[in-house]
């Protein structure tokens, strides 16, 4: 692959990184400190619908979506540095159009949605005007193996009835939140396994649709997002809200999620080198024991070791995104399975070092650590925990080096 990025990408990146320094950082603090100052958590911050006007004016708008006329043009390459700058502070992505999980089920919808689905819900996403949710985990079961989803979609007519009970069923808590796409079984006893689920679009004031309760991520509500314990029950939808039809959920999903896995490798490289930088103007302005401490052995180790670290990364990332554009996703399911576990584990551990390098401070609510701590470290489970990639990606490679037959 081309590692020179090309002249369209390098003119989105300076846009970009000059809308960023513009009006992301300097209303970074003003952001995270609205949500403990307000009466309704739950409800965007008064400043992002200015913001995002002015993203899509400036043609920063959708630039997530490849190979489909609704987006900027850009393939998964080509996004791949303009995700890891919108990585680097938390609400960023949502003021480009950017945001999970919207990313996903617009992909989904543009996909495979129907005329009349796409109509009613693509164009609103698309256009910013409500947000979205995604419902497949369950409490009762292991939700990384998405064949044990349980909440049955029966139809009745010319209707659908969901029962069932969902949870970290992300973005679902904001206000703005009209619709969740729900993953569940319409044909449980079927013999294959990968055809008992479908996907079908919920919306959020359907009756008997309930937020049982907003969950927390290491003590965060992520609001205005959040990630709440969704019941259903005897909800009621159109059968004209299945998704490419019966059977095709775990399709979908799998559609769906390689984009989505990269998605977050690419903004979390972002934002383990804000982290970087962080560690770096630390040591170079703090005295312990009578020097700097970028005078020490071990913070210069932990420096070098993490710019190496982000640097791996992102070589992989790059790569990965390059082959999906070539070959697809189903061809490149191993490489993505790889970065999904190498991109996770290596900000946490980026992110670790300069909260050490921060001591006390690095655990506060001072500095953005904490909170991005626990933002990579929750990425090792979302999306598939590390052990469901490995283990992919280790039978993969086996049968590349099956025994000789005698």
């Amino acid at each position: 692959m081309d590692f020179e990025h090309t002249d369209k990408v390098k003119k989105l990146m300076t846009q970009l990184d000059d809308f960023m320094e513009q009006y992301i950082y300097p209303n970074d603090d003003d952001f995270q400190d609205h949500f403990s100052n307000t009466d309704n958590i739950w409800v965007a911050h008064p400043m992002m619908e200015e913001l995002k006007a002015k993203a899509r004016a400036e043609g920063l708008w959708n630039l997530f979506l490849p190979h489909s006329e609704n987006g900027a043009g850009l393939t998964n390459l080509e996004y791949a540095p303009l995700a890891e700058i919108m990585g680097r502070c938390f609400w960023a992505s949502e003021v480009f159009n950017c945001n999970a999980p919207d990313t996903g089920n617009m992909e989904v919808l543009d996909r495979y949605g129907t005329e009349a689905q796409k109509q009613q819900w693509l164009e609103p996403l698309l256009n910013g005007e409500i947000r979205s949710g995604y419902a497949m985990t369950e409490p009762a079961v292991a939700s990384s193996d998405a064949t044990n989803i349980e909440t049955p979609i029966q139809l009745d007519g010319d209707e659908y009835v969901i029962n069932g009970r969902k949870w970290w069923t992300s973005g679902a808590m904001n206000e703005a939140c009209k619709l969740l796409i729900l993953m569940g079984k319409t044909d449980p006893e079927n013999s294959n396994r990968h055809t008992q689920q479908s996907m079908i679009i919920v919306p959020m004031d359907t009756p008997g649709v309930e937020i049982v309760r907003p969950l927390t991520v290491f003590g965060y509500l992520e609001a205005p997002f959040g990630h709440p314990e969704v019941s259903f029950t005897d909800v009621r939808v159109p059968k004209e809200n299945i998704i490419l039809g019966e059977g095709r959920g775990f399709e979908i999903a799998q559609g769906r999620l390689g984009p989505g896995r990269i998605h977050h490798c690419m903004r979390l490289i972002g934002l383990a080198k804000r982290a970087l930088e962080l560690m770096c103007i630390r040591a170079n302005n703090r005295v312990a024991f009578g020097q700097l401490l970028s005078a020490q052995g071990s913070v210069r180790e932990s420096i070098a070791m993490s710019a190496s670290e982000i640097e791996q990364a992102r070589l992989l990332t790059l790569m990965t995104a390059d082959q999906m554009d070539r070959y697809g996703n189903k061809k490149t399911a191993a490489l993505i399975s790889m970065i999904k576990v190498v991109a996770p584990r290596m900000a946490c551990q980026v992110i670790d070092r300069a909260i050490q390098i921060h001591g006390g401070a690095g655990v506060s609510g001072d500095f953005f650590l904490a909170e991005a701590y626990a933002v990579a470290r929750t990425l090792r489970l979302a999306d598939g925990p590390d052990e469901v990639h490995l283990a992919y990606t280790a039978k993969k490679i086996l049968k590349e080096h099956a025994p000789l037959k005698d």
